[in-house]
């Protein structure tokens, strides 16, 4: 029988058994497969309708919503820039950032910077935020649930991410040619925040380092999400919850001159959150691995350096 990373029913995530099978992928994994969501299939494709009218707007347009020195935190990074860490090759892919809306004068508006919109496509910022919205409030259900298997309130990451830098990005790999080149759509890589949940991977090319260090495809069902364990996760639970290598390689031959779109979604704590090792992860066969705790701030800026975005 062929291995599968474990999919669950979201409709159920506030029984025991969600949260006992989430406990388990996780551990085994760090990725699960969620299905019966609940993002509404039409603003989905209203969704990625918009972002596919921007990705073919000329090379001229799309810079005009690029941000020298800004890190890609919002608007459109062109392709050929980001890298996974200890690459030497570029990712090839370009793509579009959204972020949370602050109001002027709040606390954390130093550290998010305000959001970008294309004045060339209608829609484009009541689509975006009606998206980053949807996926942010799944990922607050979700961090709910992983609480009940830390044997954690299951309101305990409520007040971590309610302000959080979250970041919904919009991925297009353009269609590839036939030269040979040392770059894959996306270089191996863990990813720096909470957890991430991703829309797009039905496409294939998603694939997980296993245990075994062997690459295990993810190939969900039709508007599925796929739900991953990040870094800041991991170091918060001292590695009881893992942040699994994955990449997306490129296609078959046959499938080599379409694009490529996937949607993940970012979820941050609060920048102000200080990551600090859960009592209840640590004892004596598990030592704190991290005893000097970090903001989540601090933690994005030396891993935004570390992918050269910034």
């Amino acid at each position: 029988m062929t291995e599968r990373v474990p999919a669950l029913d979201f409709r159920n995530r506030a029984s025991a058994a969600f949260a006992a099978a989430l406990r388990e992928a996780y551990a085994r994994y760090g990725f699960v497969v969620i299905t019966d969501h609940g993002i509404d299939a039409a603003l989905i494709e209203r969704f990625l309708a918009i972002y596919r009218a921007f990705f073919v707007l000329p090379e001229s347009v799309k810079r005009r919503y690029h941000v020298p020195g800004g890190g890609g935190a919002r608007g459109y990074t062109p392709f050929g820039i980001e890298t996974a860490k200890g690459s030497e090759h570029h990712d090839l892919k370009e793509f579009w950032h959204v972020g949370r809306e602050l109001a002027e004068g709040h606390r954390f508006r130093a550290m998010m910077a305000p959001n970008l919109w294309v004045e060339e496509i209608p829609g484009f910022r009541a689509t975006s935020l009606a998206m980053f919205e949807a996926f942010d409030a799944i990922g607050r259900d979700l961090l709910r649930a992983i609480a009940r298997t830390l044997a954690l309130p299951p309101d305990f990451f409520d007040a971590t991410v309610d302000e959080g830098n979250s970041v919904l990005r919009v991925i297009h790999y353009p269609p590839l040619d036939a030269t040979p080149t040392g770059s894959v759509r996306a270089g191996a890589h863990e990813d720096i925040n909470v957890i991430t949940l991703l829309l797009g991977a039905e496409e294939p090319g998603l694939q997980i380092r296993t245990r075994a260090g062997e690459w295990l495809p993810i190939n969900p069902e039709p508007g599925s999400l796929v739900c991953n364990v990040g870094d800041m996760l991991q170091r918060l639970t001292n590695h009881r919850l893992r942040s699994t290598s994955h990449r997306v390689i490129n296609p078959a031959s046959d499938r080599a001159a379409y694009s490529r779109y996937s949607m993940p979604f970012f979820l941050h704590f609060n920048p102000d959150f200080e990551i600090r090792t859960l009592p209840g992860c640590i004892d004596a066969e598990h030592p704190d691995l991290y005893p000097e705790p970090i903001s989540s701030h601090e933690f994005l800026q030396q891993r935004l350096r570390e992918i050269r975005l910034i």
